[in-house]
């Protein structure tokens, strides 16, 4: 049966690596006798350009129809001076989507130490996976615009609390059985809730899950003090997105991190980091967080985990050997590295 992936490359470097995650996907599809077909719309900036609209209609109706949605990258100053904002691109296609779970692994392979900004004691045995709840929260509450005052607000039920915190609970229970739930519950009135549903769920179906609660600020420190003491981390929207770019650098580069969102219908699958205009056009983003999340695309979307495997040793073999691109201090540039792990599909 043929799986329909609809790829929205985006804007600055996303149609770099989204590029490379297509090529890779089609590689490992061709070994492994995959069927895919891969249909391409505009999105973000790119479609504002085209289309006044950050998520044309056209976009919108083929996205719902797919197997699965890759994203390289939203945004830049190109579209920051009023008007429509390619950013609410994004939150309307999770919306569109009913994805509420993001899944953002952070893990070290082992060898690449030395290429995290933090001691190698430190960030050795990292294997971390950040599930961050997508839509709701502060991101999607009312909002009141103006020069004097302006507020958001941040709303949450019982409900969208306890759908995502099964999600964070199942997977620890595949991993090392350890959950930490991350709130402010010393002063938000939504946290206190969060903290509530949390444990009350916990006890309800996972007695065998050991959980924790732990304030944003203190994750913030636990992140970089002692990373490795973490196994599956769960946060609301806000806090979530901030977390997890943190730990991204844990293991060298925000280019590494890839992510999936999961919930109602097709998985959106996208690399962590940015546009990052400053780089875009210049074959020196990193391919690996793009290609990464197209392999997550394989296992929870595409019914594929053998060339999920596939991918993530072929670019845990292509790191390890020394692989990478400038901002890991590598030489290599977007295309060279995704050749480079095409090259060790066996």
């Amino acid at each position: 049966m043929t799986k329909k992936i609809v790829l929205l490359a985006g804007d600055g470097v996303g149609p770099e690596v989204a590029g490379a995650a297509h090529r890779v996907l089609m590689a490992i599809a061709a070994k492994q006798g995959l069927s895919l077909t891969v249909d391409e719309k505009l999105f973000g900036g790119a479609a504002i350009d085209a289309t006044g609209a950050p998520y044309p209609e056209e976009t919108a109706q083929a996205c719902g129809s797919a197997d699965a949605v890759f994203l390289g990258a939203v945004g830049g100053p190109k579209w920051d001076d009023g008007g429509p904002r390619p950013e609410q691109g994004l939150l309307d296609l999770r919306q569109h989507l009913g994805v509420f779970a993001n899944l953002r692994p952070i893990t070290m392979m082992p060898g690449m130490e030395a290429r995290s900004p933090l001691k190698d004691d430190v960030v050795r045995n990292v294997d971390i996976l950040i599930v961050r709840e997508l839509n709701g929260g502060i991101y999607y509450g009312d909002r009141v615009e103006g020069e004097e005052n302006a507020s958001d607000l941040c709303a949450y039920s019982r409900g969208e609390v306890e759908r995502v915190a099964r999600i964070a609970f199942e997977a620890a229970k595949g991993r090392r059985g350890r959950l930490a739930s991350v709130d402010k519950a010393n002063v938000l009135a939504t946290s206190r809730l969060w903290r509530k549903a949390v444990t009350a769920l916990g006890k309800a179906e996972f007695g065998d899950i050991a959980l924790d609660h732990v304030l944003v600020d203190a994750m913030a420190m636990k992140l970089i003090t002692t990373p490795s003491s973490f196994d599956v981390i769960l946060t609301e929207n806000m806090f979530g997105d901030i977390l997890s770019d943190e730990a991204s650098v844990l293991t060298g580069s925000i280019g590494l991190a890839p992510s999936a969102s999961l919930g109602d219908g097709p998985g959106l699958y996208e690399p962590i980091h940015g546009s990052a205009p400053d780089i875009a056009g210049q074959a020196k983003a990193n391919p690996v967080g793009a290609i990464l999340s197209a392999a997550m695309m394989l296992r929870y979307s595409l019914d594929a985990p053998e060339g999920a495997d596939a991918i993530e040793l072929a670019v845990q073999g292509a790191l390890q050997s020394g692989c990478g691109t400038p901002d890991i201090g590598g030489t290599l540039t977007t295309d060279e590295m995704t050749e480079e792990i095409i090259s060790r599909f066996s």
